[in-house]
């Protein structure tokens, strides 16, 4: 199949293709006489198996580690396992901070429904403070 019929059946366009072949993610396909990429249908599945990875929060550097994994038997299901534990367990950290940041982002907001008089803005104090930059000239 052509790069656009399996670019449509996939999701991911003709570049993300080309970088997955450049990777290794991807084995190049061998060409028409006419020199067109000719992708197998294996293809589909491998490229929606990268993307869902990706949607799970896999980087392309553990999706290739995944596809190594794929065919493994119990160790692979070990190691597949450890990887997803160890992206679980960031996603969680990513998770607690941005709870704080929101956190944080509410109680500035609800300082605005104060009265004028009892308002507080930290962020537009601290800007009020600092000095602005001066520019280095350059010799």
């Amino acid at each position: 199949m052509r790069t656009s019929e399996l670019s449509g059946q996939a999701g991911v366009n003709g570049e993300t293709l080309r970088y997955y072949e450049r990777r290794g993610l991807l084995d190049e396909p061998p060409r028409t006489s006419g020199g067109y990429r000719d992708y197998p249908d294996a293809a589909v599945g491998l490229l929606r198996f990268i993307k869902r990875a990706q949607d799970l929060g896999f980087t392309l550097d553990e999706v290739e580690e995944l596809l190594h994994l794929d065919g493994g038997g119990p160790d692979g299901c070990a190691a597949a396992r450890a990887l997803a534990e160890a992206r679980k367990a960031d996603l969680e950290a990513r998770i607690a901070d941005l709870q704080r940041m929101r956190d944080s982002l509410a109680d500035l907001v609800a300082t605005c429904d104060l009265p004028r008089a009892d308002r507080s803005c930290p962020l537009l104090a601290a800007i009020a403070t600092q000095p602005p930059r001066v520019p280095r000239r350059r010799r």
